[in-house]
């Protein structure tokens, strides 16, 4: 056994009197350090020191009368400390509260609570509950909300051993109330609803008939009622705010009743009518415009009706009017506030906006009548003008224009121009004039000229005519010609034009006055403006490119050609200029697009571009690095689309030219890049060129030139030089397999016109075959070309390509056997005119698609494919029959009825062919064709 075990805990037990001590001398440090010049610095370790004396004080019991009223006096020195160290905090402008200063008033309560109740103390617990009360209130402001509730359930528990009825003292009811209200507002902070409406209904056990206590009472429902109103915007959170605030108007009334002096009702006056006002405000929000009139209707009866009536009463009047549609009434309440001096500015101003947003343009009228109102009757600041202007005029819409004009006569009434006269009135004279402008700009977009003339006018009463606004005035002048501009009204326009050049001679007004020749169909008074731009000193060549598009647009081809003949004469001379000549020949070939010019003409300018890209190389004509290669691009790209338009339009022979110049602009090379980033393109504008001049030939009848000819063989030439191999390979895939196809058409056709080889054609077919690119559908189109072609037919390619084309055919999951017959059909063709045993490769034929058709479902074989088989092998025993060849005759009646048994719907045919066969057989049994020729009786077979 361990010693530790057998010897006794030696330390001596601390007593109550050392701990009191301990505190007491605690307490002196804390009066001693308040009465220093800077207290705080110490209050945070003096507080521990407190607590861990309180800690050990609470381990000690039972307590004596004497140790008691000792820990209440310790209790009432620390308390008072800390008033007297709250006050000078407070004194030297701080006024929040420290948590340790609280922290030590909280010791303070809990020594009372620890002490319990003293005899020789009256009303101790209200006392207590008094101290725990006050350290709550201290909680809650520092949001410690879980503390103050401690507080506060603790003051209430030394409250509730004492019956409410025998409390008579003034001061001990009101604790009790305002512990209550103290209690529901941090119950109300921690979201627990019910907990605050039970404890308000409590309250109302603790009024004792007291107005004051009404009004507290009654000021607590309306506060959480405007806080359910700002919290949430939904109808239950306003109809609980409803709820409060009807308490609120009902406690009110009672107190009012139990007021027994008139001095006593003034503030329960003013809470009842503040109630009222809320409550209006929240039946406005959930829309019961009903309700609100009637709270309204309240409030100025018990005003006297010719009392002073609040501010927001004729507002809340006016929106309910509006939310019930009764305009009239509305109109009435908005008019009766230009008599209430009392309605500030920012109300009145508001309502305005309201009172037009809900009237829209039948308002304008009243809204403006109503502002002008205001101006014979008080003050009215620019700003309050800048703000009607811009809530009449709105942003588009219904009534735009009428809103306008209604805009327009309260901007250049004299009274509300001299508002902004002043000096001070700088930014607000802006923002009228940007007001005015935007809706002159609004409305000018809309093409009404009309208005927006008159706003861009009425927008200059807000430019003061000094040097600094010089440039704006000019603006303004710009812009009123061009608005007169497109009223046609030409004469007018010259005149502000003319009035702005004198402000600001610029480009700018030199463009406008060539518009107005332009308009005003003086070609030549267009033409000398177009040279007189150059004078100017802000000359931009730019404006060449707009002179020539407006030109284009008014159908002056004349000034069109000068504009660009000036500009590009300045490329010609060899002046610098930022912009390529390639743009300048975008620009053209662009407007004459969307000018819809005949396409011979685009196709001019676009050869023209061409030759020049030669001339001074590519670099020079489009630009450099990227802006060079878009440039390229984009007039390749207007070549093709040019080119495929023209060949969907079917005008074949400009298709061709324009996509050869599109091959010529993909070729073009920008910094040393490669072709071939643009072979795909190359070889699809080349193969389509050719394509289309096939195409032209055909539509037009009349055959190609030798020399054209050559011409497309040189364009195919240079597409498979561009493709791997100078053939078709399977690793060629630079162009898609249509245009394989196509390239391979084309040249197959080309070769039968210059009087190339059979075999060659042959080998380029089967190399087309071999390739990746190659499908059935293909190989079906080459063969019957090869079979159509009159005098250039080769029927051993069509042989090769219809075979080639059936074995794929087979070869696919799933065929297409409407494919697989027709094929079948031009092989029979094809056979039929073969020179030597045409009748074996005939007969062939069939009985490859007799063996197709076995295994086959019903119906998968088309059954018009598979009649037309039976029917024509059964008829092609008429002749042999007829010639006395009986195993021939046989061998095709044999393959008819073969086929015949596979299709669906010959079952009548087949009965017929199979009585006529066992005939047949059974009259020349054992006959050859000789001897049947010979001896036999002939006999004919009926067709089917």
């Amino acid at each position: 056994m361990r010693i530790a075990e057998l010897s006794p805990d030696l330390r001596q037990t601390e007593t109550l009197t050392e701990i009191l001590e301990e505190i007491e001398s605690s307490v002196k440090e804390f009066e001693r350090i308040v009465s220093t010049e800077n207290p705080s610095k110490e209050i945070t370790n003096f507080c521990s020191k407190l607590q861990k004396g309180f800690s050990r004080l609470n381990s000690q019991s039972p307590l004596s009368k004497s140790n008691k009223l000792q820990i209440w006096k310790l209790s009432f020195r620390l308390w008072n400390a800390c008033v007297d160290l709250s006050n000078l905090t407070t004194a030297s402008g701080n006024r929040s509260v420290p948590e340790d200063h609280v922290k030590l008033r909280q010791i303070s309560a809990d020594l009372l609570f620890f002490a319990g109740d003293v005899p020789e103390i009256p009303s101790s617990d209200f006392k207590a509950a008094s101290f725990f009360y006050k350290t709550g209130l201290l909680w809650h402001g520092l949001k410690k909300f879980d503390l103050a509730a401690v507080c506060f359930e603790k003051a209430t528990d030394l409250t509730s051993k004492i019956e409410v009825s025998e409390i008579t003292d003034p001061g001990e009811r009101k604790l009790l109330l305002d512990l209550n209200l103290a209690r529901s507002t941090s119950a109300w902070d921690v979201s627990e609803r019910n907990l605050v409406l039970t404890l308000l209904n409590r309250s109302k056990n603790l009024l004792f008939g007291c107005p004051e206590s009404y009004r507290a009472l009654a000021n607590q429902y309306l506060i959480f009622g405007k806080l359910y109103l700002s919290s949430n915007s939904q109808t239950s959170s306003v109809n609980e705010a409803l709820k409060l605030m009807n308490e609120s108007l009902d406690l009110c009334d009672k107190g009012l009743r139990s007021c027994k002096r008139g001095d006593e009702n003034l503030e329960l006056k003013t809470l009842r009518s503040k109630s009222l006002r809320f409550m209006a405000a929240a039946n406005l929000q959930c829309e019961d415009y009903e309700s609100v009139l009637k709270c309204i209707r309240v409030l100025r009866e018990s005003s006297g009706g010719g009392g002073e009536q609040h501010p927001c009463l004729p507002v809340l009047a006016m929106k309910s009017w509006l939310g019930l549609g009764k305009h009239r009434e509305a109109e009435k309440e908005l008019r009766g506030m230009v008599l209430n001096k009392g309605i500030p500015e920012s109300v009145w101003l508001s309502s305005v906006e309201a009172y037009f947003q809900a009237t829209g343009v039948a308002g304008a009228d009243t809204t403006k009548g109503v502002f002008l109102g205001l101006l014979g009757r008080c003050h009215v600041s620019p700003k309050a003008a800048v703000r009607v202007a811009q809530v009449v005029v709105g942003s588009g819409g219904e009534g735009f224009r009428f809103r306008a004009k209604v805009v327009s006569e309260l901007v250049s009434d004299e009274r509300v121009v001299a508002l902004f006269n002043e000096e001070t009135a700088a930014n607000e004279r802006t923002s009228m004039h940007t007001v005015l402008w935007n809706c002159g700009a609004e409305h000018f977009r809309l093409k009404d000229y009309e208005t927006g003339a008159e706003m861009f006018e009425k927008s200059m009463l807000y430019v003061l005519h000094n040097v600094e606004n010089k440039i704006l005035r000019a603006k303004c002048f710009r812009v009123l010609s061009l608005c007169h501009l497109a009223l046609l009204q030409f004469d007018r326009a010259q005149e502000y034009i003319t009035e702005s050049e004198k402000l600001q001679p610029n480009i700018t007004c030199a463009f406008l006055k060539f518009k107005i020749y332009l308009q005003k169909n003086e070609e030549i008074g267009a033409i000398a403006q177009i040279q007189a731009m150059a004078s100017c000193l802000d000359f931009d060549p730019n404006f060449y490119f707009l002179a020539a598009h407006e030109a284009i647009a008014c159908h002056a081809l004349p000034v069109a050609i000068a504009s660009l003949s000036v500009l590009l004469g300045i490329y010609s001379h060899g002046k610098p200029m930022s912009t390529p000549e390639g743009v300048v020949f975008r620009t053209l070939l662009t407007l004459l697009s969307r000018d819809m010019v005949e396409e011979t003409e685009v196709l001019k300018f676009t050869k023209h571009a061409h030759i020049r890209m030669k001339e001074i190389v590519p670099e020079n004509f489009l630009g450099k690095g990227e802006v060079g290669r878009r440039e390229r691009n984009w007039f390749a790209w207007n070549s093709w689309n040019n080119g495929t338009r023209m060949g969907k339009e079917k005008k074949y022979k400009l298709c061709a030219e324009f996509l050869e110049l599109a091959s010529e602009f993909y070729g073009a090379r920008i910094d040393g890049d490669e072709v071939e980033d643009h072979r795909h393109m190359i070889c699809k504008s080349l193969i389509l060129s050719v394509s289309a001049n096939i195409a032209a030939e055909k539509q037009s009848g009349v055959a190609l030139k030798e020399s054209d000819l050559k011409q497309a063989g040189q364009l195919l030439d240079r597409v498979g030089k561009m493709l791997p191999g100078m053939q078709l390979s399977d690793d060629c895939q630079s162009i898609d397999s249509s245009l394989h196809f196509m390239y391979t058409l084309n040249v197959y056709n080309l070769q039968a016109r210059l009087d190339n080889s059979r075999s060659q054609q042959l080998l380029l077919v089967k190399n087309f075959a071999s390739s990746k690119m190659c499908t059935p559908q293909y190989l079906l189109q080459i063969g019957l070309n090869a079979a159509q072609d009159g005098q250039h037919s080769n029927l051993e390619v069509s042989d090769y390509a219809l075979n080639t084309c059936l074995s794929s055919l087979l070869n696919s999951p799933s065929p297409d056997y409407q494919t697989v017959a027709l094929v079948l059909r031009k092989l029979i063709g094809i056979a039929g005119f073969r020179k030597g045993n045409a009748d074996d490769d005939v007969y062939n034929v069939y009985k490859q698609a007799y063996r197709i058709m076995i295994g086959l479902k019903v119906g998968e074989y088309p059954t018009e494919e598979g009649k037309w088989l039976a029917v024509t092998a059964w008829n092609r025993a008429d002749m042999p029959v007829r010639l006395g060849q009986v195993v021939i005759a046989r061998r095709w009646m044999t393959i008819g009825l073969d086929l015949a048994q596979h299709v669906q719907g010959m079952l009548g045919y087949k009965g017929t062919m199979e009585d006529f066969l066992a005939e047949f057989d059974k009259k020349f049994n054992g006959l050859d064709d000789y001897e049947y020729a010979d001896g036999g009786n002939r006999s004919t077979v009926t067709e089917v």
